[in-house]
């Protein structure tokens, strides 16, 4: 029962992603990335700092200024702006793509980093989900779109985020992370908007409403990820994380009018088994890990 509970939840978070994307890929179409960017960062700061009013979670923590902590959101930071730069640009459907490789860096940060034992069937599956990555973006090659690099290098900074996540031994909640986080993430927006040198755009009708649904969308996202990873066997549930390409698939036809390639789908689906096969191995040496220890 807990990993359909978590299942769910981790649906429910990738489908809200895939709306947040959806909704920055249409505000960068009358606006610069930087001030949609920095207008869902305000909104979705709003709904999490009064969530934490409702909650009485406290809105300060001495951990916040925990080297770790800071790192973790300047590498959110860098994520978002990167793949909110990649989504005006690129298709909806290769931005989500590139970003099914992030549990495959994930897992090989942290064999090299953390000390994690890598076996070489999960070293395989790493090599061949980066391989897919490759025929997505296929450098040198017609076809090749340079601005598929900027998803590539915001997955590989998520990733660094997710893997400063695992490190962190302090006591700081999801909710406190995100706080944190787009606390870094609001001025970085502005810095980007001083960089793109665009107008600023009026809200309309319209893209008020956009912007409104990417905050709840975006904190839905958040709290939804928490509730998913609370319970359950993890393997099981994070192999969820994928059903955020279906959405990206779906959402990018209907609105977007995106026909992918043959390239693209199949690097999509070399890097999504990659991924599966990956997190089934890492829960599975987990049990035994856990079994072995309580052997003793």
């Amino acid at each position: 029962m807990e990993n359909l509970r978590g299942a769910a939840f981790m649906v429910l978070a990738m489908f809200c992603f895939a709306l947040l994307d959806t909704t920055i890929k249409l505000l960068s179409q009358s606006m610069s990335v930087g001030q949609a960017l920095a207008l869902i960062s305000i909104g979705i700061l709003v709904l999490l700092l009064g969530w934490s009013v409702v909650q009485r979670i406290p809105l300060w923590q001495t951990e916040y200024r925990n080297p770790r902590v800071i790192l973790r959101s300047l590498s959110e930071v860098v994520g978002t702006c990167l793949i909110s730069l990649a989504l005006a640009l690129v298709p909806l459907t290769t931005a989500s793509a590139v970003i099914q490789a992030t549990p495959l860096v994930v897992a090989m940060g942290a064999g090299l980093f953390l000390g994690q034992s890598i076996g070489w069937r999960r070293w395989i599956a790493i090599i061949v989900g980066f391989g897919g990555v490759l025929l997505i973006i296929r450098p040198g090659l017609e076809g090749f779109n340079p601005a598929t690099l900027l998803a590539v290098a915001g997955m590989l900074a998520l990733a660094s985020r997710d893997l400063l996540t695992r490190a962190l031994t302090v006591t700081l909640s999801g909710v406190q992370l995100g706080i944190h986080a787009f606390a870094f993430v609001l001025p970085a927006s502005v810095v980007l908007m001083v960089v793109q040198d665009q107008p600023l755009v009026a809200l309309d009708a319209r893209t008020s409403a956009l912007v409104l649904a990417g905050a709840f969308i975006g904190v839905s996202s958040y709290l939804s990820i928490i509730a998913a990873t609370r319970g359950g066997n993890a393997g099981v549930i994070s192999s969820f994380r994928y059903s955020r390409m279906i959405f990206a698939l779906v959402i990018g036809f209907v609105v977007f009018g995106e026909r992918p390639d043959a390239a693209t789908l199949i690097g999509a689906a070399i890097i999504i088994t990659s991924g599966i096969f990956t997190l089934w191995r890492e829960a599975r040496m987990r049990r035994a890990s856990l079994a072995e220890q309580a052997a003793l």
